[in-house]
């Protein structure tokens, strides 16, 4: 990557960086009338609620799947309560540094109300200490606003440098209808995918301000190559959502494959100013490429510059060049891509058009041949930016 070149360069010292790990607040509720069986999706939630906020706000935190995969290893179901020996284990397991665990109580009110409370504290697994605790309490139907009172707490806690005020936090993240939530968590906690496309879009659809149900569907539609359809939700993917730049990088790909490059080259460019990785570059230039648009060239070779080894980015820094009628220059990436993929038949044709100094023709199909990046490495690069914080 560009960035690991750079900060190499600058002899920026390396050091560990802090992931935090959120788990699956317990299940307490004892109260008679209640079933407490069917409120275990509540935990999840306020865990994803608190693990969003944090990666939104720059913070590494580990990825659901790989803390069920753990719980999987360990044998441990994912609403057990745990003791803190087991926190221990898991968040040891997962190579957390932090470890966000508690429990929710609901309660019956008067009437048909409902309150809960839901506390969590915080455990710095490197000095086994544990430390800051946190609780919200009112009626169920604020959920969602709970939960983002409880992530609100633990971003200032755990990130007290961060620019974001109380205000444009909560700003950021409106409430969303408690049913459109269990839906949604419902819909991550099922192994069918036509089960999750059903929750998620009743999720999605019952709250039009609830980003995370939009991301997932659009992904998936991604995935089925429906890009219109993917495209549709990706476009309500919000700013406070940990999947934002991924989603504005699927939105590129979609607009890519509906050969809508001008917007494509849009939601490439958002995503550069934030991420420069190699992919998106090279994406950026493919689309610019498509259209003749300048700068096409110079971000095609960043790319390439940030990963010599990958055969496509030499590919099309050639094929830019032999679009410009630079056939010296052209042929030589296109010999790097064939030491690096020798099977590469298009690489050798475009290759023998240059040593001829044969240029584009009318109907030779050699129109739109530059190749685009499907993979996003934001998680990586997020890593490698906070192990590459100097020292203090």
């Amino acid at each position: 990557m560009r960035i690991l070149l750079l900060l190499t360069a600058l002899a920026v010292p390396v050091v560990a960086a802090d992931t935090i790990a959120v788990l699956p607040l317990f299940n307490h509720s004892k109260t008679a009338g209640l079933n407490a069986a069917t409120l275990d999706w509540i935990g999840e939630s306020a865990a994803e609620t608190v693990r969003e906020s944090l990666n939104s706000e720059g913070m590494l935190t580990l990825a659901r799947e790989d803390r069920v995969e753990v719980f999987r290893r360990l044998s441990i179901r994912l609403n057990a309560q745990l003791t803190k020996a087991s926190v221990i284990k898991v968040g040891e397991a997962l190579d957390a540094g932090q470890v966000i665990f508690g429990e929710y109580e609901v309660t019956a009110g008067a009437g048909t109300e409902r309150k809960i409370r839901l506390t969590a504290r915080l455990m710095d697994l490197k000095r086994f200490h544990e430390g800051a605790e946190f609780e919200q309490t009112g009626p169920l139907e604020d959920l969602s606003m709970l939960e983002t009172k409880l992530a609100w707490n633990f971003v200032h806690v755990l990130s007290p440098r961060s620019t974001v005020t109380e205000a444009e936090f909560f700003r950021l993240r409106p409430p969303v209808r408690i049913d459109a939530v269990e839906l949604y968590i419902r819909g991550l906690l099922v192994s069918s995918a036509d089960q999750k496309q059903r929750l998620f879009t009743q999720a999605a659809t019952l709250d039009e301000r609830f980003s995370q149900p939009a991301f997932q569907l659009g992904r998936m539609y991604w995935q089925r190559k429906e890009w219109r359809t993917s495209a549709h939700w990706l476009e309500r993917v919000t700013r406070a959502d940990s999947h934002y730049f991924e989603g504005l990088f699927l939105l590129g790909l979609c607009r890519f494959y509906q050969a809508d490059y001008f917007d494509a080259v849009k939601q490439f460019q958002a995503v550069a100013v934030e991420l420069p990785l190699n992919e998106v570059y090279n994406n950026l230039g493919a689309a610019q490429s498509r259209k003749g648009l300048a700068g096409a060239g110079e971000n095609l070779k960043k790319a390439l510059e940030g990963d010599e080894a990958d055969p496509d980015y030499w590919f099309n820094t050639g094929y830019w060049e032999w679009k410009t009628a630079n056939y010296f220059a052209a042929a030589d990436r296109f010999r790097a891509v064939l030491d690096r993929s020798p099977g590469d038949l298009e690489a050798t044709q475009f290759l023998a058009r240059c040593l001829r100094k044969e240029g584009p023709k009318p109907g030779d199909r050699t129109e739109g041949r530059e190749r685009v990046k499907t993979t996003f490495e934001e998680t990586a690069f997020r890593q490698l930016q906070a192990e590459m914080k100097p020292k203090k």
